[in-house]
């Protein structure tokens, strides 16, 4: 017996309790999901079964969908709580590449949370360079953190950041004290930690200093790198608040001003053309950004 024409079970239920609430909101209170899980499920099941459950936005069903619904519903009460044999069905598959700080930051910590709504979705992570935009092997989803204006993808801002001077408590005691760190004096007397992800021009011009990048210091091509060196007391690195949050809530960092400025670059999730047919890689990226705290309804951005 085959069973690979069954739809993932988490598609049915959502299908049925939006059926019966009409509502997005209330269904995905009644999951314990979110809206556009519910909205995922849904492109699911109609790709799974090949033909549209809802009619109109109100959530008013088609013909065939209120016909697949009575089904729906017998099979459900069958079932009741009894375990879903998925044998032989193959996995849905998602490949997504990831820069390594923003990758521990911003996605490990809440990566339950998208393993708990999709568990059928079979999840591969690996390393991809950031700014040089170079992945080991191809992969459906790519974050990249740079200027944005990218011209061979599709792309969604996943996060901003700014970014602030820090050292580590070490450092302060042996250099400091700063007031700021925002004055010609209080900058020529400091060891920088550089990076070409978060060049100081960005911090020179905000304080109003001429000053070239320094061509000398510690250098990481990881911003991850770049704060542990500054808390190993290698001297002062801009941070940005969003990644940097672990270095300062341990103390390993020491914020040297107040302020903070917009960094010229972000992190955007990116994808070739036609990928968001897919309904798990549609699912990656609203669970991505959503989590960022970036507003949903932000377009996608085409390639030039």
């Amino acid at each position: 017996m085959s069973f690979r024409a069954i739809p993932p079970i988490q598609c049915l239920v959502t299908f049925e309790t939006l059926a019966r609430l009409r509502s997005a909101t209330r269904t995905a209170d009644e999951l314990c999901v979110t809206v556009s899980a519910v909205s995922h499920r849904v492109r699911q099941l109609e790709a799974h079964i090949g033909f549209r459950l809802f009619a109109r936005s109100d959530f008013a069903l088609t013909a065939e969908g209120a016909a697949y619904l009575a089904q729906v519903r017998t099979g459900l009460g069958a079932l009741q709580h009894l375990p879903v044999r998925r044998d032989g069905e193959p996995p849905t598959r998602l490949k997504v590449a990831l820069t390594p700080t923003f990758a521990r930051t911003h996605v490990l910590p809440r990566l339950e949370t998208f393993r708990t709504a999709y568990p059928e979705v079979e999840l591969t992570l690996q390393v991809s360079i950031p700014l040089l935009d170079v992945i080991g092997e191809d992969a459906d989803l790519e974050v990249r953190f740079g200027p944005g204006g990218y011209t061979d993808r599709e792309y969604r801002l996943a996060a901003t950041g700014e970014v602030t001077p820090a050292c580590s408590p070490g450092y302060l005691a042996e250099n400091g004290p700063f007031t700021g760190f925002r004055t010609l004096a209080e900058v020529s007397q400091a060891r920088f930690v550089r990076s070409p992800l978060e060049p100081w021009s960005t911090w020179f011009s905000a304080c109003g200093l001429s000053l070239p990048e320094p061509d000398s210091g510690a250098q990481c091509n990881d911003l991850g790198l770049v704060y542990d060196a500054a808390a190993a007391g290698f001297g002062v690195a801009l941070v940005r608040l969003d990644m940097g949050a672990a270095w300062f809530d341990s103390g390993r960092l020491l914020r040297l001003s107040t302020r903070s400025v917009p960094s010229p670059n972000a992190n955007y999730i990116c994808w070739k053309p036609g990928t968001m047919e897919r309904w798990e890689c549609a699912a990656f990226v609203d669970w991505l950004v959503q989590g960022a705290g970036v507003p949903a309804s932000q377009e996608i951005s085409k390639p030039a």
